[in-house]
């Protein structure tokens, strides 16, 4: 099972970082369990395990430190006399049809694989570096450098959980979102002081607990911090009925492609201000279902209105002030980043400047020409736009961006057509906006 997986995938990385020889049971009995189960709170909730199931008027708030010592003993043991290992003992296995445990597996198979005792322990490592994200959805990446960070971040977790009465456990993987988040922050990180500015904390009725992280941020996160062009990552659901996406690939050049792209073009300060604004068109499970994650799924809300005019009307933008220019700057790097060519971006800034020239040249025929340009702006296909692009070839004086243009759009793929037309629009109604201002 991926669960036991990516434990193996960690602990061999573990041994090599620092020196040790830990096979997955000592692992689990000498640093797993004390981080996770030795103590009054828990950092991890499995159900049906010998861990939550109490006798009669036990809570784990209480549970004494020899009470805690028989939880251990009693997991080992059933774990050394399992012959058909489940959910109960061993997190994203198949559950126990007979004993008709809640949760049920999202990977069941009538293959019989040799079963080997330390699947179990590494079962439990493995579902604990599940990313969990806001939506439900957690990750599990095969990348060993993320499974160490995550690794640290479990420490801390200790150190806050047991410092705060008020905030509540079983959290390890809301928990990892936001730490791997913080972690890979490029300004808001201090090894020195790893847990400086990090505040992923919000109060509820019962008191305090981690609230859920974006994907955005942690996928931007993981995007700056390596150079891979590409990692995987395992999507699931655990709870009262298990959710499988499966493996998803994520582009990480793809991702770091358009806050490239708006950092140059508008600044590193905004760039960075602006990071919340992506992959916000769509959820995260919406994103997996197209097969991989890239530019596409960094689409900004709000912008899919602006790609179709409708009967010709004129494109409406939000005011060009230091309010909405955010928004705006994300929408035009978004349609230059799936365009691939920054040489585009000079086109279609000379274009909208040259169709505002045209209208306003004369006065007398600005309606007429606008109306012209009206429905220039209005197309969506190559045919319709070199239509109307030459209803006005005859009346400019720059006929180069006329010429340009026509031959970028006749050599575009089809599915560009779209993106580079909004991009000329929305520079159109920017200039707009800055001479009605």
């Amino acid at each position: 099972m991926i669960t036991a997986t990516i434990g193996r995938l960690f602990l061999d990385a573990y041994n090599k970082k620092y020196g040790k020889n830990y096979d997955a049971k000592t692992f689990f009995v000498e640093v797993y369990h004390p981080l996770f189960f030795d103590s009054n709170k828990y950092l991890q909730w499995v159900q049906n395990s010998p861990f939550v199931q109490m006798k009669k008027g036990q809570k784990v708030e209480t549970l004494s430190k020899e009470e805690r010592k028989e939880k251990i003993q009693e997991f080992i043991a059933k774990v050394e006399g399992c012959t058909t290992p489940d959910a109960s003992i061993a997190p994203g296995f198949p559950a126990s049809e007979e004993k008709e445990y809640a949760t049920t597996s999202g990977q069941v198979t009538n293959i019989n694989f040799n079963f080997e005792q330390d699947n179990i322990f590494l079962s439990w490592i493995g579902s604990s570096l599940g990313v969990g994200l806001q939506g439900g959805l957690s990750i599990l990446f095969s990348n060993s450098v993320i499974l160490l960070d995550i690794f640290e971040g479990w420490k801390l977790y200790r150190k806050v959980i047991t410092e705060n009465e008020k905030l509540k456990g079983n959290q390890i993987n809301t928990w990892n979102g936001q730490w791997l988040a913080h972690r890979y922050d490029v300004r808001g990180f201090h090894s020195d002081y790893p847990i400086a500015g990090f505040n992923p904390f919000e109060t509820t009725r019962e008191g305090m607990s981690i609230a859920t992280q974006s994907w955005i941020k942690v996928i931007i996160g993981i995007s700056q911090h390596f150079n891979n062009p590409q990692i995987m990552g395992y999507i699931y659901n655990f709870g009262q009925t298990n959710t499988t996406i499966g493996f998803i690939p994520f582009s990480l050049n793809h991702i770091r492609r358009p806050i490239q792209l708006y950092e140059k073009l508008f600044g590193t300060e905004e760039g960075r201000m602006a990071e919340n604004l992506w992959g916000t068109e769509f959820g995260f499970k919406a994103c997996c279902q197209k097969g991989a994650i890239g530019i596409e799924a960094m689409q900004p809300k709000g912008l899919k209105q602006y790609m179709t005019p409708m009967n010709g009307k004129d494109l409406k933008v939000p005011k060009y002030d230091e309010k909405q220019s955010m928004n705006f700057h994300t929408y035009q790097i978004w349609l230059l980043a799936m365009l691939n060519d920054e040489e585009l971006w000079t086109k279609s800034i000379e274009f909208a400047q040259m169709l505002q020239a045209y209208v306003n040249k004369d006065k007398k025929l600005s309606t007429k020409r606008g109306n012209m340009v009206k429905n220039i702006l209005a197309t969506s296909s190559k045919k319709s736009f070199l239509s109307a692009l030459s209803d006005i070839a005859h009346d400019v004086e720059s006929f180069k961006e006329i010429e340009d243009n026509a031959k970028i759009i006749h050599m575009m793929p089809t599915d560009n057509v779209t993106y580079y037309l909004t991009l000329v629009r929305f520079h159109y109604a920017g200039l707009s906006n800055k001479n009605n201002a």
